[in-house]
């Protein structure tokens, strides 16, 4: 591989580092057997973005007419870390305890991690009247990141992107995926685009917030009080949308997470099954403002482990992962959420962007949407309700297309369904809430190599 801009390098057989025995190396090296990159790219002048590249261990000798995908993971929030929960709470080649991951997305294709945008993570600005203000700044930085990795490395170029998402990070993916076609057009990006996967995204804040009062009447965590005061803050943000009012969206957004919290005993938005009673993640929230601004970034670390111990995010980032990168500026604090950079999007947290959607479709990129099904926050219901409001012309086709069930292994449970028409493809996940890798991580992995079309066998 060639030599990139501000880059560290390294073979991954630190991990005996940390787990001891002959044994564990062994473990580690038979499971890792590959190389990782990273490095700061400065998109703005003092504006710094992080990234994290695994190469993997599964490829397999390249097929001109199948190469091996490289994985654009982008997290939601928006402000929470890619390349800390990504990486090791959901599909990286570690876990959270830095014990090797057996269903990492690396079995399929390289990752690429990102702490974006700026002043997230890793990732810092110089002044913070540099953070971004909206998804299309976002994605300009993006975009400038992938210039300096991709236009410097030919194998890189030969190897299809695919841009994978979660939440929030589903807007970042598809105004990056379109800022991208325009630079690739243009000659200033050399990549080819795989398509995009946007996974409980959310891509149309008002279908989801319609979703939630009639999902959780019919699952008795609503009664007709509950469902009524829950439709009544969702037609207000309606008109607020409507009238290009967002941060007076985004307030009402806030108070409708307050009154689904107080009307359904504390229901929890990532997994309705569940309560969101974790004491882990109930020091996080000020329910004066009506929503846990970093509740996305303790989610997983709240079901896994306790503040301060044994496998807990914040303390691995600022800790050994720290001093294993050592490029990281000592001023810089590894957090799972920034708040700024949530600040700063307030205005365009609750705007649409289907109709990004719908021109990636039209220019033949491949889209596929993926939701868990006991997802609250971004419920299926109301992502196939942006979905029907689509304007590509093959929707009507896709809706009256047939779905097809998904197993795993040899397993005949059924672990969901899937359609696809043209290059729209949708996946509903069965048992999964809001964060589907880490859920139902078997089918999961599946839908990656299926979506990537990876030359590597079915898991």
């Amino acid at each position: 591989m060639g030599k990139w801009c501000s880059i560290v390098f390294s073979l991954l057989f630190f991990f005996p580092l940390f787990h001891g025995g002959i044994a564990a190396a062994a473990a580690a090296a038979k499971a890792q057997e590959g190389l990782e990159e990273w490095g700061y790219v400065e998109v703005r002048p003092k504006a710094h973005m992080f990234w994290w590249l695994y190469r993997s261990p599964y490829r397999v000798e390249d097929d001109p007419s199948k190469p091996w995908p490289i994985i654009l993971w982008l997290q939601g929030g928006p402000g929470a870390s890619g390349v800390g929960i990504g990486n090791f709470q959901e599909i990286g080649p570690l876990d959270s305890d830095l014990k090797p991951r057996n269903s990492t997305w690396l079995r399929k294709a390289d990752l690429l991690f990102v702490d974006n945008p700026v002043g997230t993570g890793y990732s810092f600005v110089e002044d913070e009247e540099l953070l971004v203000k909206t998804d299309e700044e976002a994605a300009a930085d993006l975009t400038t990141l992938l210039e300096e990795i991709f236009n410097r490395n030919e194998s890189l170029q030969k190897c299809p992107l695919h841009i994978v998402a979660e939440s929030y990070g589903g807007k970042y993916a598809v105004t990056l995926a379109l800022s991208a076609l325009k630079a690739i057009e243009a000659g200033k990006l050399k990549l080819k685009l795989g398509g995009v996967a946007l996974g409980d995204s959310w891509i149309s804040p008002e279908d989801f917030v319609f979703s939630w009062g009639p999902l959780l009447k019919d699952i008795s965590r609503f009664d007709n009080n509950g469902l009524q005061k829950s439709n009544s803050l969702a037609l207000k943000i309606k008109q607020q949308i409507e009238q290009g009012q967002y941060v007076d969206a985004t307030n009402s957004w806030m108070q409708l997470e307050s009154v689904v919290t107080s009307n359904s005993n504390n229901v929890d938005f990532y997994n309705f099954l569940l309560d969101f009673g974790s004491e882990a993640i109930t020091d996080q929230v000020d329910f004066s403002k009506g929503i846990a601004v970093k509740r996305y970034s303790t989610y997983l670390s709240s079901l896994r482990s306790s503040p301060g111990g044994v496998g807990d995010l914040g303390s691995l980032m600022n800790g050994v992962i720290k001093k294993k990168l050592k490029i990281i500026p000592e001023n810089v604090e590894w957090e799972g959420q920034s708040e700024n950079v949530f600040t700063k999007l307030v205005g365009d947290f609750m705007k649409p962007r289907i109709s990004e959607v719908d021109e990636l479709l039209a220019k033949g990129v491949n889209v596929t949407v993926y939701n868990g099904q006991l997802d609250l926050i971004c419920a299926t219901m109301g992502t196939e309700a942006w979905i029907e409001k689509l304007k590509w012309e093959g929707l009507l086709n896709f809706s009256s297309t047939v779905r097809t069930p998904l197993y795993c292994g040899n397993n005949t449970r059924t672990e969901g369904f899937f359609k696809s028409y043209k290059n729209l493809h949708f996946y509903w996940i069965l048992g999964a809430g809001h964060f589907v890798p880490s859920d139902q991580p078997c089918v999961a992995l599946n839908m990656v190599g299926a979506i990537t079309q990876s030359p590597a066998a079915s898991w």
